[in-house]
């Protein structure tokens, strides 16, 4: 762990440390969403008499609390609209950890290691969202498993799309392993008015991993291609105009790995490898050569995944769509 200030203008302020809405537009997202819960939860009691209490709290507070199950219900809504795929789990099923008691840098991290370890599971990925206080430490990073990318000699190592921020957590005080490997997990970022800039090693024993090999091709295990179960990413969560800093996940879909992050050029870029191993011609993009390396890449992390008894979802495989208005429970990009 390592906390300092003095580089902490190197990493962006994340989006959830915008101000709340003025009072006017919140006192209406609310009026939306509670609405819709006490629709949705008759038992909840009247809906009158909790938009007074929320009406009082804004108007002297600025903001006001939702009760744990106004926010598992938004959460449970905005991450069923969000678009990730959820396996058929009945929203009513999908977990949802209220950590808004948060308020340090350390649990947040905390927070961040159960939620990989709970929907990790024994291989069944549960789709899950913990959600953190308004106020609390930020987490910067975008997923909350990266690996690492490293420039040297004219070459990348690891993931391209990480190169910078690989550059930018060495710089705050990371040490990447003695012996770098394509796969070295970095480290959680998090940022909190006190102490700054901190950083938060995600012990390897949370992160379940799956080799990847082929029905078809013996060589292709040679490569040596592995992906992490759960991608649990990291965004503002927004709930009757009340944001909060949130990680949630889906499961991942095939083409998600395969094709996007192992095989494009701006990731691992093993597609043109593949397509050298099936005797393509790279060199002629009439040849398809992507296509072809990406239906591959997919194949091989079905039945990995598959063998391995994790979950993963077909390449196609969409997220039912869901209505959303303008007050919606969603995450923020």
């Amino acid at each position: 762990m390592t906390a300092l200030r003095s580089l902490s203008s190197h990493i962006p302020t994340p989006q959830s440390g915008l101000p709340p809405p003025p009072p006017d537009e919140l006192l209406d997202a609310a009026a939306e969403f509670l609405h819709r819960y006490h629709s949705a939860r008759p038992r909840a009691g009247h809906v009158r008499a909790r938009l007074a209490a929320v009406r009082t709290q804004v108007l002297s507070t600025g903001t006001y609390q939702h009760t744990r199950g106004e926010l598992a219900y938004g959460a449970r809504i905005a991450l069923r609209a969000c678009g990730v795929y959820l396996g058929g789990i009945p929203w009513r099923d999908l977990l949802v950890r209220d950590m808004r008691a948060t308020h340090e840098a350390a649990q947040v991290a905390t927070g961040c290691v159960q939620h990989l370890r709970l929907s990790a599971g024994k291989g069944r990925v549960r789709p899950a969202v913990t959600v953190f206080a308004p106020d609390s430490p930020r987490l910067i990073n975008e997923q909350v498993i990266r690996y690492a990318g490293y420039a040297q000699h004219g070459q990348i190592i690891g993931d391209r799309r990480h190169v910078a921020f690989t550059e930018t957590v060495r710089r705050l005080g990371w040490r990447p392993p003695t012996a770098r490997s394509a796969y070295d997990l970095l480290p959680l970022v998090i940022r909190d008015s006190e102490h700054g800039v901190r950083l938060f090693g995600v012990p390897r024993d949370v992160v379940r991993e799956v080799p990847l090999e082929h029905p078809a091709f013996p060589w292709f295990v040679r490569l040596g291609l592995r992906w992490h179960a759960v991608g649990a990413r990291s965004q503002q969560l927004s709930i009757g105009g009340v944001r909060y800093p949130a990680v949630f996940n889906g499961i991942y879909t095939s083409s998600a790995i395969g094709a996007e992050a192992l095989g494009d050029d701006r990731g691992y870029g093993f597609g043109r490898v593949i397509a050298e191993h099936l005797g393509l011609d790279t060199a002629d993009e009439g040849s398809l050569w992507r296509e072809r390396a990406a239906l591959e890449l997919d194949r091989a992390v079905l039945h990995s995944f598959g063998a391995a008894g994790v979950s993963i979802a077909p390449r196609d495989a969409q997220p039912i769509p869901q209505h959303t208005d303008r007050y919606s429970p969603t995450f923020l990009g």
